[in-house]
């Protein structure tokens, strides 16, 4: 009799998990610059979390490198697969599947993770779940919120992504909006530079924000044609060329000022928007993801904002907005308990969408 495939032999397995309605997976991200590799019980319970940041090295460049992210994606998965079973107290035996990020992200760094993890799960005879990077975000939540069920909004907001989805039911999503050119990160990044801030410059901008008064320079809120869409190119521009023209002038830029004006403008069109779309679609719970969810006035004014128009509001800690595998395995887990498993053929899609439109 012909032996059956390993693609047959993963399905029974996954099959068995299901009906069971538990797993220990074992995740993998390393779409851009951190090498990140945990393990979660049923997409909620966080048993081991390891990173290694490449933020130093980068520095040096003024930003990331992809042949140097992949070549250190590399070097780290190993020895950060070695911590993470140490942190989760387990072995390679208690592992029931292996999620990976294979987009969107660089094509080098997510294919690092992709062909380590099909390995793996080769040799282990373990099921392999194919999981988006953005549908990692949003999936943080379920971790640090246990209690969290959809439906609800959420503001996906990072450096190379600003969203505002309907989270229908797991794994079920609609966009309702959407930047028209820059990602809010983006424009962050880009203004750090202008009042020369090292890389990474939205975080450090964020502290320096905190020292400044958000009142004290002018910029314009871009109007949009959809309804709950974001723009972001025209804001950065106008405060590019505001921050040129003062230097013309001869007068200084009060860094602090500046950055926490410009700081403002931004989460007020996020927070705006967003809770419009809540409103409009009748939302009880909204939710934030992504980098640019770490930034200290949009945790603060999406709570306060939120509460007051009397909605639910979560949000992850800080440290589950930027790159991590927990919410890759959280994402994963529901992936896997609705049948979805990745062939060994999977490769990396640096473009992958997470919506048709």
């Amino acid at each position: 009799m012909k032996p059956l495939s390993y693609e047959v032999r993963m399905r029974e397995k996954a099959d068995a998990l299901r009906k069971h309605g538990h797993a220990r997976i074992l995740a993998v991200e390393s779409s851009c610059d951190e090498t990140a590799i945990a393990i979660v019980d049923d997409g909620r319970i966080e048993r081991a979390n390891a990173i290694a940041s490449q933020i130093d090295v980068h520095a040096l460049y003024g930003g990331v490198v992809p042949e140097i992210a992949s070549r250190m994606h590399v070097e780290a998965i190993d020895p950060l697969l070695e911590m993470a079973l140490e942190q989760a107290n387990c072995t390679l035996e208690d592992i029931d599947a292996i999620a990976v990020t294979y987009g969107p992200g660089l094509v080098g760094a997510l294919l690092t993770g992709v062909s380590w993890a099909k390995s793996l799960a080769y040799a282990r005879e373990l099921p392999l779940i194919p999981v988006n990077h953005i549908e990692g975000h949003v999936s943080a939540n379920y971790v640090a919120h246990p209690d969290l069920e959809p439906p609800f909004v959420c503001l996906v907001a990072s450096g190379g992504h600003s969203h505002i989805v309907a989270v229908d039911h797991y794994g079920q999503y609609r966009l309702i909006g959407q930047t028209t050119d820059d990602a809010a990160g983006e424009a962050f990044d880009k203004v750090a530079r202008v009042l020369s801030i090292p890389y990474p410059g939205g975080p450090l901008l964020d502290k320096l924000a905190d020292e400044g008064d958000d009142h004290a320079y002018k910029f314009p809120r871009p109007h949009t044609e959809g309804k709950y869409d974001f723009s972001f190119s025209g804001l950065k521009t106008a405060v590019i060329n505001q921050a040129h023209n003062l230097r013309q002038q001869g007068q200084e830029i009060d860094a602090k000022d500046f950055a926490a004006s410009f700081r403002r403008s931004v989460v007020d069109l996020l927070v705006d928007k967003t809770l419009l779309a809540a409103r409009d679609t009748g939302a009880k719970k909204l939710t934030v993801a992504g980098g640019v969810a770490a930034n200290s006035l949009l945790r603060s004014e999406l709570m306060r904002r939120g509460e007051r128009a009397g909605l639910q509001v979560f949000m992850p800690p800080k440290r589950l907005c930027t790159d991590n595998a927990v919410m890759i395995g959280a994402a994963g887990f529901y992936r896997l308990m609705a049948g979805e498993l990745a062939r060994l053929s999977l490769n990396a899609l640096p473009s992958l969408r997470m919506f048709d439109n």
